[in-house]
């Protein structure tokens, strides 16, 4: 299964390849370089907030939308804090990128933060909205294509599209409420960069007329009472 993600209108941060050259001192390449299509190595990075869209039918409009943008500003600087790019928003779902040398280990240690994070914004919804949330997240490492698609209706959406993108999204929904997933090749990647990870091996993603996907995931020590928005 192949997956495609596209941005809203506006062009993010290629975060991987301009940040690369300019350590090498190298001018920043033109616009028209930068928006040229390419295959590169990644780690997707899928986080959802679980048990607050069920409320939200219950809460005036205006309190739904500030949560959702506090979400999305928290998300918006833990990726970028670990030198990712969010690139997808659709509803309470976040969809991110990590490339460059240390993609692994930023995107884990990225994800390690949501997770911690990510209590302090869920105490306070509590106590202020009556609302239980948390995030759950699933990671996985691969190739996708990134680029611009000038001849859709909308070319200033970036679209992202891979495998890669597609077990990320599955592994997304493997995590409970507060965990998050990663693939076994994601985790030794980042464990190999010095990343400690204190997570438990879980049943494989089973895909047809494919080897099962060996997967980790970091816990949290009391299951909580929702699994879904």
């Amino acid at each position: 299964m192949i997956c495609i993600y596209f941005a809203g209108p506006g062009r993010p941060r290629r975060h991987g390849g301009n940040a690369a050259r300019r350590e090498r001192g190298e001018h920043e390449v033109a616009a028209s370089e930068a928006d040229k299509p390419e295959r590169s190595p990644l780690v997707i990075l899928f986080a959802e907030m679980r048990g607050f869209t069920g409320m939200s039918d219950m809460l005036d409009p205006a309190i739904v939308l500030a949560r959702v943008g506090e979400f999305v500003s928290f998300m918006a600087k833990a990726v970028e804090a670990h030198e990712g790019a969010v690139v997808d928003i659709l509803s309470d779902t976040v969809m991110a990128t990590f490339t460059g040398q240390d993609d692994a280990q930023h995107a884990v240690e990225a994800a390690q933060e949501i997770q911690a994070g990510f209590a302090t914004l869920a105490e306070a919804w509590q106590r202020d909205f009556g609302i239980r949330a948390a995030v759950s997240q699933g990671l996985h490492c691969g190739d996708a294509v990134i680029g611009f698609a000038k001849e859709s209706p909308t070319p200033e959406q970036l679209f992202v599209f891979g495998d890669c993108v597609s077990i990320a999204n599955r592994l997304l929904h493997r995590a409970r409420a507060g965990e998050f997933v990663l693939s076994e090749s994601l985790m030794d990647l980042a464990t190999e960069m010095g990343v400690v990870i204190e997570a438990e091996q879980l049943p494989p993603l089973e895909i047809p007329r494919r080897d099962p996907i060996k997967l980790f995931g970091v816990l949290v020590d009391t299951r909580l009472d929702f699994t879904r928005g």
